[in-house]
């Protein structure tokens, strides 16, 4: 037996007597070993008491949210001694930063959910066939999904008042964190694109019919849309960059400002569409256009489709839960997005489904419905709303994510307002008309595309996190480019996590070409697999990953440490 071979000061726990028996008789660690901390709270070493097999655990006494640093054993809460943080956007919050309380979380997801591309993929459902009840259904399941990605994703923040970009530091490396968040950042790019040109054709509907009638609203095919749609949208770009100029300060400002207004008017579009259609009761009475089977073909890639609506702030939601009070206020202040998004998903339905009692035909893109809508004040109202809703949605979904990647790819040259300008220029380049030419283009190329690269990233964080660290990180290495720190792996990347990653987008990328029209045909298997994308490929990335990481640490540990003792 293991225990036959140390002999223990009577009283001293079994932690404490192997360290004494290691400092005694100068042990030596094995390379492999070399990241542990010397930590006056830490137990460094400590038998399992089932094999005799010597495992690394970490445990850290303090019962503060956040995880001390080495040179500041004597003060929990003091994050200053924080090595290379690279930036102060970057730094570990302090408890003076952590004042979001539940009710506020839940603000942040008004100004979130309520907005046009929302709305449009809850119309869109009724568009493509589905009954009323059956577009809210399909919208409240795929969110309750989404609630269970932003809790485990979000619990990190709040524990160690962490960002996205250092969260997937101890996953993919120090360095390799690099690939998930550039990623996220590319999508949030294409995301502030779709937003700021839906705010664009709002302002554009404002203009005198003499300009929107002129040589200047002729589409140019090489651009794909006309110069004066083009302008509208720059115009918008460039008012909305004042919005981010203050950082996260002034996003939780506008956030909690706009929320109750976004409500009112929200509020004023139902009554305006029960009123002209003479109630709800031409919604309540229409049915679904699809057989048994073409529903439940269409519903897995609207699932898929409207959990990757809010898959990118499932990633990113610690940019946000490391501000929050707590984990409860985290927790209660995520249950906002199933409900609000359930709200809003109904008065999306119900106007869409209003309109074709209204004008005769089924309008589901709100711009356009604004072109029908008479009065100029009741124009200006409309569109002062949507302008706001696209800001608050577009400036914390689709700017800080990406902002804080740049940050954490070059913490001397990038901050966060540079991030954000430069998110708002690589937006342009997503060319975000042609990506809102349909509602097909938009669900399912765009939607359930992008779902591929996000769902593996998210399985791996999530294995890593729960099933092999157990929830515990050390905050100190997060931040250490030193060769000896624990998550510097191979050169800085963990090479088990990238080729996890991969294993994950490889079956959807045939169904995606095919999509897209790259390939004219593909077997049957590959176009399911699509159709549920994000589900299949982080439960292939996150299972691997899972594997891999522990048989290669069983074949360390069992090599390292067998001669040693």
């Amino acid at each position: 037996m293991i225990r036959s071979r140390f002999q223990f000061p009577i009283g001293m726990s079994r932690d404490a007597g192997v360290n004494l028996h290691l400092h005694r008789h100068n042990f030596r660690f094995p390379p492999c070993l070399t990241t542990v901390r010397r930590h006056p709270t830490v137990s460094l070493l400590r038998f399992s008491p089932i094999t005799p097999k010597l495992l690394l655990r970490h445990r850290f006494k303090s019962n503060t949210n956040f995880i001390p640093m080495a040179s500041a054993a004597n003060n929990p809460t003091d994050n200053t001694h924080v090595e290379n943080p690279g930036s102060d956007d970057l730094r570990p919050t302090t408890p003076e930063q952590r004042t979001l309380a539940w009710p506020e979380m839940a603000l942040l997801w008004i100004g979130l959910v309520v907005g046009v591309p929302a709305y449009y993929l809850a119309g869109s459902l009724v568009d493509l066939g589905m009954a009323w009840w059956q577009g809210i259904a399909t919208v409240v399941a795929a969110n309750a999904v989404t609630l269970i990605a932003l809790i485990l994703t979000g619990h990190p923040g709040t524990k160690y008042g962490i960002s996205f970009p250092v969260f997937a530091r101890s996953s993919f490396g120090i360095h390799g964190a690099h690939i998930p968040t550039l990623l996220r950042a590319l999508i949030g790019c294409g995301w502030y694109g779709i937003e700021t040109w839906i705010a664009g054709e709002a302002i554009f509907l404002l203009l005198p019919e003499s300009i929107k009638n002129s040589s200047f609203s002729q589409v140019l095919p090489w651009l794909g849309t006309s110069p004066l749609a083009f302008t509208c949208f720059l115009a918008f770009w460039v008012v909305q960059l004042a919005s981010v100029w203050k950082g996260m300060d002034g996003i939780r400002k506008l956030e909690t400002i706009s929320a109750p207004i976004l409500v009112f008017l929200t509020m004023g579009l139902l009554i305006w569409s029960c009123v002209r259609a003479g109630g709800f009761g031409h919604m309540l009475s229409l049915n679904s256009k699809l057989s048994s089977s073409e529903f439940w073909a269409l519903f897995f890639p609207s699932l898929t489709a409207n959990i990757s609506f809010w898959a990118t702030l499932a990633l990113n939601i610690p940019d946000f839960t490391r501000y929050a009070k707590s984990q409860k206020d985290q927790i209660i202040g995520q249950l906002g997005l199933p409900v609000f998004m359930g709200a809003f998903t109904f008065v999306g339905v119900a106007v869409t489904s209003s309109t074709g009692v209204i004008f005769g035909h089924i309008i589901s893109n709100p711009i356009d419905l604004l072109g029908h809508i008479g009065g100029f004040a009741t124009k200006v109202l409309a569109i002062f709303g949507i302008i706001l809703a696209t800001v608050t949605t577009n400036v914390a979904a689709n700017v800080v994510a990406p902002a804080n990647a740049l940050v954490n790819l070059s913490p001397s040259y990038f901050t966060f307002t540079r991030g954000a300008l430069l998110t708002a220029v690589i937006g342009i380049v997503f060319q975000p008309w042609r990506l809102l030419s349909s509602s097909e283009s938009f669900v399912y190329t765009w939607l359930v595309g992008y779902s591929a690269l996000l769902g593996p990233i998210g399985g791996v964080m999530v294995a890593d996190y729960y099933f092999l660290r157990k929830r515990e990180l050390i905050v100190e290495d997060l931040y250490s480019s030193s060769p000896t720190g624990a998550y510097y792996y191979s050169g800085g990347f963990n090479l088990t996590a990238v080729a996890a990653l991969v294993v994950g987008v490889l079956p959807v990328i045939p169904g995606f070409l095919e999509k897209v029209k790259i390939v004219s045909k593909v077997p049957e298997v590959f176009t399911v697999i699509y159709g549920n994308a994000w589900f299949i490929s982080s439960f292939i990335a996150g299972f691997c990953y899972w594997g891999l990481s522990v048989l290669l640490k069983r074949r360390k540990v069992s090599s390292c440490l067998g001669p040693q003792l």
